[in-house]
């Protein structure tokens, strides 16, 4: 699926195992809910294939949904945005990446946070103690060229610009607003990345409340999928989600991490999706 669009990167996107995940969703939803919308790698891929009808992104870091906002209603404007910035840059990368971070601090504009997506390192979110958008430029790269960028943005809105709803709210209340029809993936972040130094989530995930979630949604027949634990090598990522969840639990191979390749190392890297049983059902997978 080469022609999905790729608006921004980000840390943690499931653009590489989209297609994977897909092939366990049902042939046809009525709605397709990410309460962890990020980069919306799956949304997109679902869109591409319709895979349902309707979508909903939600986040809970504002101003990444503003900049979704921006995406599907405004794209022209913000491609534009972008290509000035990406134009003034030139000879003062680095300079001129903090101005526009110091920017951003300020303003919370989405052609700000759009830039810093493409240009900082490991395209990742982080912010310090006093909610100050603080990664560093990726030296090695400008970010993504405006021309590019523009075709991305403009199909990203083609494919989801009338079928799409925007929601920045606690994952808990989108869950429990879920509704028969829906299909609901769930991608949160790592355990352990939302309480260290320097945050890359605005919120961290408590496992119990994330695990009584989905708990409800069990028990009131939503189907669901969640990318949640994983390993790299011998390291693991995280604990399962619990056994009493009764969730069918498959292991998708990422390949070899761009760590590993520094070192030197043949480590490859897994991801765990979980279904629930409707999902497991009608994958008509095995026991």
């Amino acid at each position: 699926m080469t022609d999905i669009p790729h608006p921004f990167p980000y840390q943690g996107s499931k653009r590489k195992l989209a297609a994977r995940i897909l092939a366990y969703l049902p042939a046809r939803a009525e709605r397709l809910v990410e309460p962890f919308a990020g980069s919306a790698a799956v949304t997109l891929a679902a869109a591409r294939q319709q895979r349902a009808r309707r979508f909903l992104l939600n986040d809970l870091h504002a101003p990444l949904t503003r900049l979704w906002h921006a995406i599907l209603h405004a794209p022209e404007p913000l491609a534009d945005d972008y290509e000035a910035l990406w134009t003034q840059q030139q000879g003062q990368e680095r300079a001129f990446f903090d101005r526009v971070r110091d920017d951003f601090n300020r303003s919370q504009e989405p052609h700000c946070l759009l830039y810093l997506l493409a240009r900082c390192v490991k395209a990742a979110v982080r912010y310090n103690a006093s909610g100050e958008f603080n990664n560093s430029p990726d030296n090695r790269r400008l970010g993504m060229r405006p021309a590019a960028m523009r075709r991305n943005l403009l199909a990203t809105a083609s494919l989801l610009h009338d079928n799409t709803e925007v929601q920045c709210r606690d994952y808990r209340e989108v869950l429990a607003e879920a509704r028969p029809g829906d299909v609901v993936y769930l991608d949160p972040p790592y355990q352990g990345v939302t309480e260290s130094a320097n945050h890359r989530y605005c919120q961290g995930l408590r496992r119990d409340d994330f695990a009584a979630a989905l708990d409800d949604l069990n028990r009131r027949g939503i189907p669901f999928l969640v990318s949640y634990d994983g390993r790299t090598g011998d390291k693991v990522h995280g604990q399962p989600l619990p056994a009493e969840l009764k969730l069918h639990r498959i292991e998708l191979p990422v390949g070899r991490s761009s760590q590993a390749t520094l070192l030197g190392k043949d480590e490859a890297t897994v991801e765990s999706l979980y279904l629930s049983a409707s999902i497991h059902r009608c994958a008509n997978l095995p026991p």
